[in-house]
């Protein structure tokens, strides 16, 4: 199945999902405390590994974190060679002062909000792909 490259088809048909939980990024020198089953995201920097993953599971460990967010999936596949989709969307929520951090996976975008700006997002994003032209 090949992803969506037109960028009008992106933004119109992207239907953010809100999904169950409350996640943090955190970073580590060694991941190896956490099983693989508990991490949602990693990417490997110079600094350290970081995760992505809920904050109960760092509460637990007792791992640091200073940003609380929520993830919200963007229900196209996208293809990873598609242009402009992140920069409409985060240009967006810019507008409205809410920052987003953008995963990118094989199928889909996944953003992460602010949690205390969730519902406000949620509503920015489908705004934007209802008008979208």
């Amino acid at each position: 199945m090949v992803g969506e490259v037109q960028l009008a088809k992106l933004v119109q048909e992207m239907t953010p999902k809100l999904n169950v939980g409350t996640y943090v990024f955190v970073s580590l020198s060694d991941a190896s405390i956490l099983s693989r089953s508990d991490i949602i995201c990693e990417f490997k920097e110079e600094e350290g590994t970081t995760l992505v993953l809920e904050k109960s599971k760092a509460d637990t460990l007792r791992l640091d974190y200073e940003f609380v967010s929520s993830w919200i999936t963007l229900q196209i596949h996208s293809s990873l060679e598609a242009v402009g989709l992140t920069a409409v969307f985060s240009t967006e929520l810019a507008k409205h002062n809410v920052s987003c951090n953008v995963i990118s996976g094989y199928y889909h975008d996944h953003i992460f909000v602010a949690q205390n700006d969730t519902n406000k997002a949620i509503q920015i994003l489908t705004d934007l792909s209802k008008h979208y032209k």
